[in-house]
């Protein structure tokens, strides 16, 4: 497998290593943030570029005190958002970017720094505008606090991984796509499956994702990562067995603790407690968002944190190799979903929390109703049956939704092949066919 870190990230924590404690002479730098500097999640790019940054003495794992507005915090400086706990904010000088950045690791630091407001359109589009009583460019300085404070945190949170089957050759398709059956205690056997995108060709997986989806035989998928726009853009995407699925489309943001992120994930919850089948859930790589809404599922069916955690942590071990006994592998799960459930959750002691219950709360406070969590406890808890195919008639039907209905499903009662599907969603004119409602009345075509 290729190194993790190139020479040069080599050579700058050599250099940090020979620093004293508090490094004199690093002067104080200034920066600016523009509203065309903030991303999509609120990251937010400053003009200071990483050049220079390197250059005036900072270096991964040093704290920086950063200031601006009316604000003052510490930050690590890392090199990914990998590098701090999700939740936890530090400054970045990323291989992608030319110009540091802040942000928070599965957060939204514009929003959570009142630096700026994002609004969302009908048609996904977004705009930030600043907060109210702040205006732009914002300035921001840069002092050093401790040089090589974070270092050995840093240090551990150093996984990365390629875009190369090659670079897998000891896993199988399966596990190179992060692709698994969910199988903790209450969960139905192959009922429930998570993934990498079987879509997005970005991180290299999709095609085997793709074919592990057909293989399970998944009906029925979560995708958090798009809108259904852009997943019926990508490449192939037509002749994909995902294009013949029911699929909802979350476009959700990495900010598990945000008001829009338990709006979308209640949408996907409902889709499933009303669409019986073969699940999967998928964001990107299957692994951070992917993770969070399998261990809430997992928790709601009684499984214990010794299963949700060793679940967790196989993607960790099939895109960085990090398994049991490495030094890594505690430090990554109690900085992630162990750390996100607490939060979620609001228990200090996890470990002896009743996670059953603490997941049926939480799926109520963003809005699930006691018949919803039945529902999707009954779907998950057994493998579904396949409806036998009705004799189809010359005449076109039409059908009333019930509950639990889906296309799949109706194209399978009525034409014998669950792929049909797309000519019930055509000669209904449906614009997101992974939504049908109780009552809505469908043209089924001859």
């Amino acid at each position: 497998m290729k190194k993790a870190l190139s020479l040069l990230l080599i050579l700058t924590l050599l250099a940090a290593l020979a620093l004293p404690a508090l490094a004199e002479g690093v002067p104080e730098l200034t920066g600016t943030a523009e509203l065309s500097g903030i991303e999509k999640y609120g990251n937010v790019k400053l003009s200071l570029s990483k050049q220079a940054f390197f250059e005036a003495g900072y270096a991964f794992g040093d704290v920086v005190t950063v200031r601006f507005l009316d604000r003052t915090m510490e930050l690590p400086v890392c090199s990914n958002y990998s590098d701090v706990d999700a939740g936890q904010p530090a400054l970045f000088a990323r291989d992608a970017d030319e110009a540091v950045s802040l942000a928070i690791n599965m957060g939204d630091f514009a929003t959570a720094c009142g630096l700026a407001v994002k609004t969302t359109h009908e048609d996904k589009s977004y705009v930030w505008s600043w907060a109210e009583g702040v205006a732009g460019p914002v300035a921001f300085t840069i002092r050093m606090k401790e040089a090589g404070a974070y270092l050995s945190q840093f240090l551990l949170h150093q996984v990365s991984y390629t875009y190369e089957r090659e670079d897998y050759a000891a896993l199988s398709d399966e596990q190179y796509a992060n692709f698994r059956a969910v199988e903790t205690t209450g969960m139905g056997e192959g009922v429930l499956y998570r993934t990498s995108s079987p879509i997005d060709p970005k991180i290299g997986r999709s095609a085997c994702a793709d074919a592990a989806l057909r293989a399970a035989g998944v009906t029925v998928v979560m995708n958090l990562a798009d809108d259904e726009e852009t997943a019926r853009a990508y490449p192939g995407f037509d002749e994909s067995y995902y294009a013949g699925v029911a699929f909802i489309a979350l476009n959700m943001s990495v900010d598990l603790s945000s008001e829009d992120f338990n709006a979308k994930l209640a949408d996907g919850l409902r889709f499933f407690a009303a669409n019986p089948g073969v699940y999967a859930v998928h964001c990107t790589e299957g692994k951070d968002r992917a993770g969070f809404v399998s261990a809430l599922l997992e928790c709601l069916m009684g499984a214990s944190l010794e299963e949700v955690s060793a679940d967790y942590m196989r993607s960790f071990e099939n895109y960085y190799g990090v398994k049991p006994g490495d030094e890594r592998y505690n430090s990554i799960l109690s900085g992630g979903i162990v750390k996100t459930l607490s939060s979620v959750f609001g228990v200090s002691d996890l470990p002896n929390a009743d996670l059953a219950a603490c997941a049926d709360a939480f799926f109520r406070r963003i809005g699930l109703d006691g018949d919803t969590i039945a529902a999707l406890k009954k779907n998950l808890s057994a493998a579904p049956t396949q409806a036998a195919p009705e004799t189809q008639t010359a005449e076109e039907t039409e059908y009333t939704v019930v509950a639990g209905d889906c296309l799949w499903d109706l194209a399978n009662r009525f034409y014998g092949r669950p792929l049909e599907w797309k000519r019930i969603s055509d000669a209904n004119g449906l614009k997101n066919p992974g939504l049908i409602l109780i009552g809505q009345r469908l043209r089924i075509p001859a």
